[in-house]
This record gives structure tokens, C-alpha cells and sequence, in this order.
């Protein structure tokens, strides 16, 4: 594997490659990803066609068996201007000769029924069909555009609506997305001008969504506004700052990741029901669908631990019985750490977002998914 490792970087190092190119091959080693198929998130605006050109590039000089497929989510909220880009996307990868797969999605109706909004509506759609159709194909790959500048707004974005520790290290670069397939972001490393200065080198062009420049959507207002005004007034080198600031949290968390998963290990028994509402594991979602009934806490194993990890194993135990996360603050963490403290014993029962009972019991706290149960039978009738 190391000797065919050096070869591909070799062959991608040859004098045809553009730089760019070997930034992605360095993020995202060729011999990772050649022998399997890999599904490609292409919007047609700059950072995806960038992606799709280099990815494109390097698959033709390494070869293997692996098929590269584009997916674009049409989202329903530019009529006419949405549907002219998936026709010039279609139109690109058959000139490339690249399978393409095109989808819809009624994000506006999505966002009425969710109440989340646009923008976390339109991610939802876009990442339950990226899943979909990589387990359709088979793709154990699925590969986004997301650039340092992306990164560095992801990261303010998070900071100004209030995050913790984990949420100052962004984006990872390689997550699961299910249990066939992974999402990884080749181009974290990478800032905008060179996806531009690549661009413009190939002669390729690229499709601009109005809605980017929507002062409606607090994204844009942070790329447009904010962010400008940082670098030019504050700190020019305000990007490379959250930068380092992204490697060091991650550092950090990683170390708290490894006790409280340690911990966790020794002290969280979870209950999972034993209805057919369990056959639902592994369906696109970005939770998956099967939920835990009762997680039981043995307390005696987190005395004399600090709040943070003991937060931190609550977080653990919350995430690994696939309970809602988004409505957990900071402070409804801070009301359920104290329950694993000493004096948890003489806390009276409280209820979280999500249905979930808190109650203490002795030396065992109890969190129990109160709808756990009723909808395992809805399923089980159905």
C-alpha cells in the first residue's frame, strides 16, 4: 500500500498537474478512493466545479475500479434560474463523461414544517439525498467543496449563536454520513482565490446563485459583512487566527473525547426497545431513526470528575442513544450535569427537550425517552 501510495503521488506530481490539484491528492490520497465509487455534491458554483474538475483529473491518471458520479439537489427555491443550472450541470458532465444524478426538493415546504428555517431545511434535503443516492449507487465516498472560507464563516457562525469547545474545531473532515457510506471535504485546507485562480487556468466555467448575496440568510451576511470588516479593520490575517484556533480545540477536545468515552464505557448502560422500530437502522438521516428507551448513568464512576467531563459523558450517552441534540444548550446540559454530582440524590425529576425524564435513583441517574415506547408500537402496527 506505501509503495503504491508513492506511486500515485508521483504520477499526480507530474509536470500536467496545477497545484490545486495536488492540494486535493496531499487532503485526499488518490489510493484512498480510486478502487470505489465516489458520489460528488455539485452545485455548479465555484467551489463544487473546482472539486469536480480536480477529483475528475486525478481519477483519470490513477485509474482503478471506482465509478465518480456527480449529485445535484435542485432545492426548489429559484424556479427557473435552479433548473437552467442542474440542465448546464448535466450538460458539463456529459461533455466530461460523468454519470450524473439529479434530484428535488420542496425546501420552503420543508422549512414551514420543521421550523428551522432555510438554511438548516436546505442542509437536511441536501444531506438525506447525498446519503440516499450514495447507498443507492454504492458509493462509500461522498465528496463536498467546502473550503477554508467556508471553515472560518462555519466557525464565527457557531461562536456568535453561542457554541462549546467542540464546536470552535468546524467542520471534520471526514465524517460518517451512514453506515455504507462517509462525507469527506477535500478542500478544508483550501482558500477561494485559489479555486478561482484554478478555475480560470482550466478556462471552466461556473453557475452564481443569487440567493448567496440574500442579506435574508445569516451566512451571507457573515461573508459579505462581517467577515470583510474583520480583515480589513481588525485583523488581516483574522482567517489564519480561527484557523489555528480551530487546531488547537480540536487538539483539546480530542483528549476530552478520549476520557469521557472512557469513562462512558464504565459507567452508561443504554436500553434499546424491542420492537421492529429497531429494523429502521442504517435509513438516510442525519439522526439515524431508532431511539433508545432508557439510558441508565452509574454515578459512583463519575465522582470527584470535573463538570466538564461529566458534560461531556451526558453529551456521549445523549448522542449514542440517538436522542434530538439540537434543542441542548448550554444550559440545559448545566441543568442536567448537577444530577451526576454528589448531591444529585436530592434533585426532584425534571423533563429535557426531546421527552426525556431526568430522575435520579440512588446511585443510578435515569433518562427515559418518555414517546420511546409509543412509538415503537405505532411502528410495530404499522
Amino acid at each position: 500500500m506505501a509503495a503504491e501510495r508513492r506511486g500515485l503521488l508521483k504520477m499526480s506530481g507530474s509536470r500536467a498537474s496545477h497545484p490545486f490539484e495536488l492540494e486535493i491528492a496531499a487532503a485526499w490520497p488518490v489510493v484512498d478512493w480510486r478502487q470505489v465509487h465516489v458520489l460528488l455534491a455539485v452545485s455548479g458554483g465555484p467551489d463544487s466545479v473546482a472539486l469536480l474538475r480536480a477529483i475528475d483529473s486525478l481519477k483519470r491518471r490513477a485509474g482503478g475500479r471506482g465509478r465518480v458520479i456527480v449529485g445535484n439537489l435542485n432545492h426548489g427555491l429559484r424556479g427557473a434560474d435552479a433548473d437552467a443550472d442542474q440542465v448546464w450541470l448535466a450538460t458539463l458532465c456529459d461533455r466530461m463523461g460523468m454519470p450524473f444524478e439529479a434530484g428535488a426538493a420542496d425546501v420552503a415546504g420543508l422549512a414551514t414544517e420543521q421550523g428551522d428555517g432555510w438554511e438548516a431545511a436546505a442542509r437536511a434535503a441536501r444531506y438525506e439525498f447525498l446519503c440516499r443516492t450514495a447507498e443507492r449507487l454504492g458509493a462509500r465516498w461522498v465528496a463536498t467543496g467546502h473550503t477554508r472560507d467556508d471553515q472560518v464563516e462555519t466557525i464565527v457562525h457557531r461562536l456568535i449563536r453561542g457554541t462549546g469547545l467542540a464546536g470552535l474545531t468546524g467542520m471534520r473532515m471526514v465524517r460518517p454520513l451512514s453506515p455504507t457510506a462517509s462525507l469527506v471535504r477535500p478542500m478544508l485546507a483550501v482558500r477561494r482565490d485559489e479555486v478561482l485562480e484554478y478555475l480560470s487556468a482550466m478556462g471552466q466555467d461556473f453557475r452564481s446563485d443569487s440567493t448567496n448575496a440574500d442579506p435574508r440568510f445569516t451566512r451571507n451576511r457573515l461573508r459579505h459583512q462581517l467577515l470583510p470588516m474583520l480583515r480589513a479593520e481588525f485583523n488581516a490575517d483574522f482567517d489564519d487566527a480561527v484557523a489555528r484556533l480551530a487546531e488547537q480545540a480540536a487538539e483539546s477536545q480530542a483528549v476530552i473525547d478520549r476520557r469521557s468515552a472512557e469513562l462512558a464505557a464504565n459507567c452508561v448502560h443504554i436500553d434499546w426497545p424491542t420492537s421492529v422500530a429497531g429494523e429502521q437502522d442504517g435509513k438516510c438521516n442525519e439522526e439515524n431513526p431508532r431511539s433508545a428507551e432508557v439510558v441508565c448513568i452509574d454515578c459512583r464512576q463519575l465522582d470527584g470528575e470535573p463538570a466538564l467531563l461529566i458534560r461531556e459523558v451526558l453529551r456521549t450517552a445523549w448522542r449514542d442513544a440517538n436522542w434530538p441534540l439540537q434543542a441542548m444548550g448550554f444550559d440545559q446540559w448545566q441543568q442536567l450535569a448537577p444530577f451526576a454530582g454528589a448531591e444529585g440524590e436530592n434533585r426532584p425529576q425534571i423533563n429535557l427537550p426531546g421527552e426525556v425524564l431526568v430522575v435520579r435513583e440512588g446511585e443510578i441517574l435515569l433518562l427515559r425517552r418518555i414517546l420511546a415506547r409509543t412509538h415503537a408500537i405505532d411502528e410495530a402496527q404499522r
